[in-house]
């Protein structure tokens, strides 16, 4: 098994997870999405476009963290993180693109215990 292989199963499992706790399976963006308002705790019935876009820049920045991309210089006065970038996101074709994301994604939910 190489490891893209146990990148594919591991990203299953976390969609399984999440099927089982939403009802369907979720893409990329609704992932990102889902991250971003746990990370804000903004909730609202009706979202607007601009606000679902900085919710998914928020986890995009969040996820990167992770890895020393961004630092959280910290939050406005309604509670939105702001952040900083540390150094240049490498620059990866589209697979690679999604896979670093990926296995972003899975290190945070596995550091908030799903």
């Amino acid at each position: 098994m190489n490891i893209s292989d146990d990148l594919q199963s591991r990203w299953w499992g976390l969609e399984a997870k999440l099927v089982e706790r939403f009802g369907k399976k979720p893409d990329m963006e609704a992932i990102l999405f889902l991250i971003g308002m746990q990370e804000t705790g903004f909730v609202q019935s009706k979202i607007t476009k601009e606000q679902k876009q900085d919710l998914m820049h928020v986890a995009v920045c969040t996820l990167l963290s992770q890895s020393g991309y961004y630092l959280v210089e910290g939050k406005d006065e309604e509670g939105w993180p702001h952040f900083k970038q540390l150094k240049e996101i490498p620059s990866l074709h589209v697979i690679e693109q999604e896979n670093f994301l990926k296995d972003h994604v899975l290190l945070y939910f596995e550091k908030h215990g799903l």
